[in-house]
């Protein structure tokens, strides 16, 4: 019996120990924060770019900062339904998403894009003249939560009928369906049909239609779960880092979030048809 009692008692005192070498109160266990951001499959790139802003909000907040690149809009939405993200650097279409849809608060604004449109191409020798030429052929679209490839696309296209619709990983990708001949026609923004169309050399894209709105840039987003004052811990640990921090990471420190509010009604009319444009043919408009 002695034996025994002495081996609960060091038992009891070893636990204790480890217990105390642990994380055991709020104020003594490091906080853990996700960063989310879309990579487009550059998520190297995005880890170097993020790279100093993650070690100064890492400092300032005494925080273990965690930056999770994911490869299109849709893997962005899913984290963001999940509410696995604290802090998001979205592009417009996923930012409208989460701010109206998921109770994400815009911080502040993401540089870049404030003159970005949405277009629809097709090879340069499509006899395709207006949208209404794109009924019952088929269309690329990039995921749901961009703003150029996919919101704005069906929105303007709203009301057709196509043969079938394929949602491409990435803008790159929507011009390899059109290279390729797997669709009629395609959507992105003027700046991602710049930035890839050298890479087909075999095919000549022919803007079809350039819509009118200008898309708004996108925004750094604070997750629905973050507390207020760890809200304001945040975005003053944003506005304090270094203009090479700010620029690499995307970002205008000290700036006012875009207005959303025409990207927010189009995202609400283009949603309930996200399921019928899987379909074969494919309405690009609500069941009666």
């Amino acid at each position: 019996m002695p034996s025994r009692r002495l081996f609960l008692s060091c038992s009891l005192i070893l636990m204790a120990f480890l217990a105390g070498c642990g994380p055991t109160t709020d104020s003594g266990t490091k906080r853990r924060l996700t960063i989310g951001v879309v990579s487009y499959g550059e998520g190297q790139r995005s880890l170097e770019q993020f790279e100093g802003l993650k070690n100064h909000l890492g400092t300032s907040l005494k925080s273990l900062i965690e930056l999770e690149p994911a490869l299109n809009e849709r893997q962005a939405i899913q984290q963001i339904e999940r509410n696995s993200w604290d802090l998001v650097f979205a592009p417009p279409g996923l930012a409208a998403l989460a701010i109206s849809q998921e109770q994400y608060l815009p911080l502040l604004s993401r540089t870049g894009g404030t003159k970005e449109r949405s277009i629809v191409v097709v090879p340069d020798n499509s006899p395709a003249q207006s949208l209404e030429d794109l009924a019952s052929k088929p269309l690329a679209l990039g995921q749901e939560g961009s703003a150029t490839g996919y919101y704005l696309p069906l929105y303007n296209l709203y009301g057709l009928t196509m043969s079938e619709v394929s949602l491409a990983a990435t803008p790159k990708g929507v011009l390899q369906l059109l290279d390729s001949g797997s669709a009629f026609a395609g959507a992105l923004s003027v700046a991602e049909l710049e930035k890839y169309r050298s890479e087909f050399s075999g095919t000549k894209f022919r803007v079809l239609f350039r819509d009118s709105h200008a898309v708004p840039a996108g925004s750094v987003l604070v997750g629905p779960t973050v507390d207020r004052n760890l809200q304001e811990e945040i975005r003053t640990a944003l506005e304090s880092a270094g203009a090479p921090v700010a620029a690499a990471a995307g970002y205008a420190a000290n700036s006012e979030p875009p207005d959303y509010s025409y990207l927010i009604k189009v995202v609400k009319r283009v949603r309930p048809i996200a399921e019928r444009i899987k379909e074969k043919p494919a309405p690009l408009y609500e069941s009666e």
